[in-house]
């Protein structure tokens, strides 16, 4: 196998783009690692400490020696989300508590928190699935080509970016780009459920399958969801939300050919709008 020292320049970017497609666009350590070379010698393991030796270690008189934390379940963590997603009065809360929330692992490997956009007095809320490249590097949803394009087909029924508030689901980006896990879903459910609860829009679209089956808890996958309208309610003293589930803009972008029915997905949302304002 060649090094990768004894590469041209054009067969280092013929591989560099080949990662990129890959999937690998991102760094996971600090430094570059050559795989063409052989693993170094595993240390050999310190030989465990004594009991006097543990003696020497400094406690107050009587106390048992600190026993390790065992981590949290999957459970456990869910519950946490809740009860913090539940104590949040404000948009600016709920923001606050999952910038600080630790319980998904994505947001170890991402490299921004990607909360929302837009106005979130708006009576047009938008939830799609989880952030993207670009989402990641800029903070923000829905800014790569999906979501240019997602602001065309607003424009499309008369709506501005910042007259609209678009989210997702999930606020960290998987690596790669790849489909979130249910239980990374699951850690950032409450969440989202609470932003939906505290603006509080006329009219809810739900862009993707994902999106569609985790808020709507729908097993169909996105071909029969899109284009019906349903009716989302929270609590018992909130009022039934307007949702429609549509094509995520990610998919149009592969499957142009599914643009016609997402126009008519957005004919209807424009309608709707237009009875609920």
């Amino acid at each position: 196998m060649p090094r990768l020292s004894d590469l041209t320049d054009a067969e280092s970017l013929a591989l560099l783009a080949w990662q990129v497609a890959a999937g690998a666009d991102e760094a996971a350590l600090d430094q570059p690692v050559d795989r063409t070379r052989p693993p170094p010698a595993a240390a050999v393991p310190a030989p465990p400490a004594s009991r006097p030796a543990l003696a020497a270690v400094a406690r107050s008189p009587g106390s048992a020696p600190p026993r390790p934390v065992p981590a949290a379940p999957p459970a456990l963590i869910a519950q946490d989300a809740k009860a913090l997603a539940a104590g949040c009065r404000t948009v600016a809360e709920l923001e606050q508590a999952v910038r600080l929330y630790d319980g998904c692992g994505l947001k170890k490997t991402a490299t921004n928190t990607v909360f929302a956009d837009g106005d979130p007095k708006a009576k047009l809320m938008l939830v799609g699935e989880a952030p993207g490249a670009d989402e990641d590097r800029q903070g923000k949803p829905f800014v790569g080509l999906s979501g240019k394009l997602l602001d065309r087909m607003l424009q499309a029924i008369g709506r501005e970016r910042g007259s609209v508030y678009i989210t997702n689901i999930l606020f960290w980006r998987p690596p790669g780009n790849r489909q979130p896990t249910p239980q990374e879903i699951q850690q950032c459910l409450p969440f989202a459920i609470r932003h939906i609860e505290l603006v509080g829009p006329s009219v809810l679209v739900l862009l993707g399958g994902t999106s569609a089956k985790t808020i709507l808890n729908q097993t169909e996958g996105i071909m029969r969801l899109r284009g019906r309208w349903f009716e989302y309610k929270i609590g018992e003293n909130l009022p039934v939300i307007p949702t429609i589930a549509t094509y995520h803009p990610a998919y149009l972008l592969r499957s142009p050919g599914q643009k016609r029915e997402a126009w008519r997905d957005f004919l209807a949302l424009k309608l709707r709008l237009s009875n609920a304002l």
